[in-house]
């Protein structure tokens, strides 16, 4: 946890920012994974956490800005609890290390909420994402799922401050960072034709686990590169794979760390593979070069895309004008994502908060195939911790429909693009801070070009 005064401040500030009403937080439960007792890994609400700190299951609590009380709602242990989970700190303990010293029994806070509404109050509440929040919401407010609307001004009030990293954050960000890297290199190490996935796999997340935290998501450790979240790790490493690895650590406080890489499995990159892969840098080093305060980060989305293009018009994939492809679409037969996304204590930060605010300030998203899939598209502002991951993927099902389709024959040579589609795909992945006057890296280095995966290889 940071110091108490972080915590005192940043509920300070978003009093101020909604101005009015309750502000109410749902903590996550404990969640069966097969049975009640044999739990998945418990992970508590990342703005529960960043507002109150406290990485305990069964809490919830309150800001209410016209009456200025914050209440942590939670139960003490019993001997039973103890017995099974050893001890811990009284609530009223656990609460006074994050400045609150109001707590009351966990039944309170419907008769709380309950006298707030009957008062006139607005109740805040954030889009529920788990099964036990939209419960709690029809249980507490009486409002069924289907009618819940979480409170807009409370989400942009959160986004404003949770996009915007403290040096604090900064620091353990870059340590989540630095785990990421480590697991990178762990692995590019390690790959060789007759490995299975699930190995290389279990060594990525041992890195993480030894470094006392956990997984920032599941871990992503194929040889189906075009697969772009495939968590499925049953095949075995050939001669001529590509390997793409896209994996993350969670410090102990909840913050996250975000890097890919894709790697020969042989020693050296075929002829073939170096120039996507080389291509694929271009279009990294190009977007990081591009990104500075003010700049919108779909405008650094269309720059990487618009590299892409002319580099495969030159290995004889694509054809016609670069900008006029990007504009249509064609592009995304290759590029079907995103360049990147937002990052702090989420891996994709605040997702459950909703992509139009974190990542577009309310306006609206393209629904354009592949332009769709950007999280990220306003002007960039320093303190702002995000992602660069452009990819090329080769993709045969998007080839055969758009083929069959004749979609892009302008922009797109089906001829040539059929003897790539048992390539694969090829992602790598930084984390960045905007600074004042450009953009920082986050963590140690990792290899991005051909040579400097070669060197470890």
């Amino acid at each position: 946890m940071f110091g108490k005064e972080t915590y005192v401040q940043r509920r300070a500030l978003l009093k101020k920012k909604v101005g009015s009403g309750v502000l109410l937080f749902l903590g996550n439960d404990e969640c069966g994974l097969n049975y009640g007792d044999n739990t998945f890994r418990y992970r508590q609400d990342s703005s529960f956490l960043y507002y109150f700190g406290l990485s305990f299951a069964g809490l919830s609590a309150i800001i209410d800005i016209d009456e200025d009380k914050e209440i942590i709602f939670g139960d003490e242990l019993s001997i039973d609890h103890i017995v099974w989970m050893g001890t811990q700190p009284t609530l009223k303990e656990k609460s006074e290390r994050v400045g609150v010293t109001h707590t009351l029994p966990s039944a309170d806070i419907v008769n709380y909420l309950h006298k707030a509404v009957s008062k006139g109050q607005t109740v805040h509440y954030l889009p529920p994402y788990r099964a036990e929040h939209k419960l709690k919401l029809m249980d507490w407010l009486g409002i069924a799922p289907a009618a819940q609307v979480a409170s807009v001004p409370f989400i942009r009030a959160i986004v404003d401050q949770r996009n915007h990293k403290s040096a604090e954050e900064i620091v353990e960000i870059e340590k989540a960072c630095d785990i990421t890297a480590d697991m990178h290199l762990t692995a590019i190490k390690m790959i060789r034709p007759g490995m299975r996935e699930c190995e290389v796999a279990a060594a990525i997340e041992a890195v993480a686990l030894a470094a006392g935290g956990d997984l920032s998501f599941a871990t992503i450790a194929t040889v189906n590169g075009q697969t772009l979240h495939n968590h499925y790790h049953g095949n075995t490493v050939k001669s001529g794979d590509l390997f793409l690895i896209d994996a993350g650590a969670e410090t102990a406080m909840g913050y996250a760390g975000d890097m890919s890489s894709t790697v020969p499995a042989d020693r050296t990159f075929t002829a073939r593979q170096r120039e996507i892969y080389q291509l694929q840098n271009a279009m990294h080093l190009a977007s990081v070069e591009a990104l500075r305060p003010g700049v919108p980060f779909v405008d650094v989305y269309d720059l990487s895309a618009r590299v892409m293009v002319e580099g495969l018009k030159d290995l004889g994939l694509m054809k016609g004008d670069a900008a006029d492809a990007v504009r249509e679409g064609a592009h995304a037969m290759f590029y079907p994502c995103g360049l990147g996304h937002m990052m702090g204590l989420d891996v994709h930060d605040m997702e459950n908060l909703g992509e139009q605010w974190v990542g577009y300030n309310g306006q609206p998203k393209s629904t354009q195939f592949g332009r769709k899939s950007l999280r990220l598209g306003m002007p960039l502002e320093p303190g702002f911790v995000l992602t660069i991951e452009p990819g090329i993927y080769f993709i045969p099902e998007l080839i055969d429909l758009w083929k069959g389709q004749n979609k892009f024959t302008d922009f797109i040579n089906y001829e040539k693009l059929e003897t790539y589609r048992t390539f694969g795909g090829i992602r790598n992945e930084e984390d960045y801070l905007i600074t004042e006057t450009g953009a920082r890296r986050l963590g140690k280095k990792i290899p991005l070009t051909a040579e400097e995966v070669e060197a470890l290889r």
